[in-house]
């Protein structure tokens, strides 16, 4: 089965690691990265420079687009609606101190396309991506941990390492492009 969902999270030092990796993939990125509530995001204009593939911030009800890097809205989590495989921005409660959250976007995109997903944990603090990976890994998609000793923040991916046995621990140069 093609693995045609690829879900990234990032934090602390991620957006470095994303700008790196979203060049060119002919999938679905959905994005996660940790942002202040207030804080005005230019990440899809960062990662739409970064490559040949156009990024935005995702739209509630939005179709998920092959070749597209949907980015969660800052203070709202990125979700997946299982029912009918549309994106849906929520502002739940905070998970992992944060908000939008990695783990609300893997585990809803793990129950919407099983197997089509990767999830990737990039740099960062805390433990967020940790339960989302798990999630990931129990409906047959593959989990992603980006080497600790190449992160700009290493607990995430360290963390992820603890909490899942991971399918691939790989540097930012190891990765695909995406």
């Amino acid at each position: 089965m093609d693995h045609d969902i690829i879900l990234l999270g990032a934090s602390a030092g991620g957006v470095d690691a994303l700008i790196r990796l979203c060049s060119d993939l002919p999938a679905a990125l959905l994005v996660v990265q940790h942002i202040a509530p207030t804080s005005r995001s230019v990440l899809p204009r960062l990662l739409s420079r970064a490559g040949p593939l156009p990024a935005a911030h995702a739209e509630d009800g939005e179709a998920i687009h092959p070749g597209r890097i949907h980015v969660a809205k800052p203070d709202h989590h990125l979700l997946v609606n299982a029912a009918d495989h549309r994106l849906m921005q929520r502002r739940g409660l905070h998970e992992n101190r944060s908000r939008p959250a990695i783990d609300p976007l893997f585990r809803s995109a793990a129950v919407a396309f099983g197997p089509r997903v990767v999830g990737v944990v990039l740099s960062g603090l805390l433990e967020d991506g940790t339960a989302g990976l798990v999630a990931i890994k129990a409906y047959g998609g593959i989990s992603v941990v980006q080497s600790p000793e190449d992160a700009a923040w290493p607990d995430m991916p360290r963390n992820a390492l603890r909490g899942d046995s991971p399918d691939h621990c790989i540097t930012l140069a190891e990765m695909p492009p995406c």
